[in-house]
């Protein structure tokens, strides 16, 4: 339709409350809009709801609408600024859903599989078993935690660090 009296006609009807005017206009108008708005969001999940926020944002801004000017590129400016709101939201949308996948990557390290790898040694793993408490417990920081002898050292344990350390290797190395 590009009638522009038409277009007047229907609009001034609807701000003096015809929901029959409205409805006509909205008959008149709905198929170039959802063409732009089908061919530029391309989803078609999303593009009824675009549709549907472009005629809510109609009603809302007609009271602001010239009269003396023409209706449909009015409509299709709407239209633009509706389908740019709608990327930029599901933009952000998208930004923030991979940053929050991102945190939970960082947050969820798994360990375990090099708690196992250093525990498969059944063999070793009993002979350290037999050590001495205070033995038992050099070996596990060194070799467990990998701790160097320097940071053995300073863990609270009664001994100095080369006497326990030699002791749990050959005693370890003795019965392996």
């Amino acid at each position: 339709m590009n009638n522009p009296q038409q277009y007047t006609k229907l609009i001034a009807l609807t701000l003096a409350g015809s929901r029959e005017a409205y409805s006509e206009l909205y008959e008149i108008t709905i198929q170039d809009v959802y063409k732009t708005v089908h061919f530029l969001i391309g989803d078609p999940s999303d593009v009824d709801d675009v549709v549907q926020e472009i005629y809510i944002q109609v009603h809302r801004s007609l009271p602001q609408f010239d009269i003396n000017r023409p209706f449909p590129p009015w409509l299709m400016g709407l239209v633009m600024r509706q389908i740019l709101a709608y990327r930029r939201k599901r933009w952000t949308h998208l930004r923030i859903t991979k940053k929050a996948e991102e945190y939970e990557q960082t947050m969820t390290y798994d360990f375990s599989h090099h708690v196992v790898d250093k525990l498969s040694n059944h063999s070793l793993l009993s002979s350290v078993e037999h050590l001495p408490y205070k033995l038992k417990h050099v070996v596990i920081l060194h070799y467990l935690s990998e701790y160097s002898q320097e940071e053995v050292a300073i863990a609270p344990v009664d001994m100095t660090i080369d006497r326990p350390f030699f002791f749990a290797i050959k005693d370890t190395q003795s019965k392996a």
